[in-house]
């Protein structure tokens, strides 16, 4: 498990170094078009990374609320194209047109589908690669219901990869994680896909 812990976001520290960077960048930091930008882009950055504030377990600890329904082995409960963002850690670059479908098997409860959203909204809203914000939504989603049977499948577009280096504008990677029945069950990750592409 990665501890994303951190004591929290030093807004002024932020401004200091947007204004450096702007500075570097040859721009003038007191014109009337940057004059408050430090201070935005420090608010911005408390919004879109406050997902670093939290461990895994603290997300689940957070959206664990879960609710008594007669369920069989063989249900499956998806939630699929949950619209998403995040920023690589390689590049700090946009992944955007995120889109993650989920999957899990119910114990004996089921937890409220708004919750699954949130889950992926924070686990997004961290310096990340793709590749990781399947491991932990699987790892929170596990915590949370108490299913070890989860399906993430991440579909999304790198601006690291559009706008620069290599400039490929319809680059879109696709990740998919798979935890307990999910991975060892074939027919099980069929059902799961077919069900992404339904509607």
């Amino acid at each position: 498990m990665i501890d994303n812990r951190k004591k929290g976001i030093d807004k002024q520290a932020i401004e200091m170094h947007i204004r450096g960077i702007l500075e570097a960048l040859g721009e003038d930091p007191d014109r009337e078009g940057l004059r408050e930008t430090p201070d935005r882009v420090a608010r911005m950055y408390e919004e879109i990374f406050a997902g670093i504030a939290y461990t895994n377990e603290e997300i689940a600890q957070m959206f664990n609320k879960t609710f008594d329904v007669p369920v069989s082995h063989d249900d499956l409960v998806v939630v699929k194209d949950i619209e998403a963002f995040s920023y690589c850690e390689h590049h700090m670059a946009l992944m955007y047109d995120m889109k993650v479908s989920v999957a899990y098997i119910p114990t004996d409860r089921v937890i409220g589908l708004s919750k699954i959203a949130r889950i992926v909204d924070l686990a997004t809203k961290r310096l990340q690669l793709q590749e990781r914000i399947g491991t932990d939504i699987a790892e929170i989603l596990q915590l949370a219901t108490g299913s070890e049977d989860i399906a993430v499948l991440i579909s999304a577009n790198h601006s690291c990869m559009t706008a620069r280096g290599i400039k490929k504008p319809s680059a879109k990677t696709v990740t998919t994680t798979f935890r307990g029945r999910f991975e060892k069950e074939p027919e099980l990750k069929n059902r799961f896909f077919a069900m992404i592409r339904e509607g």
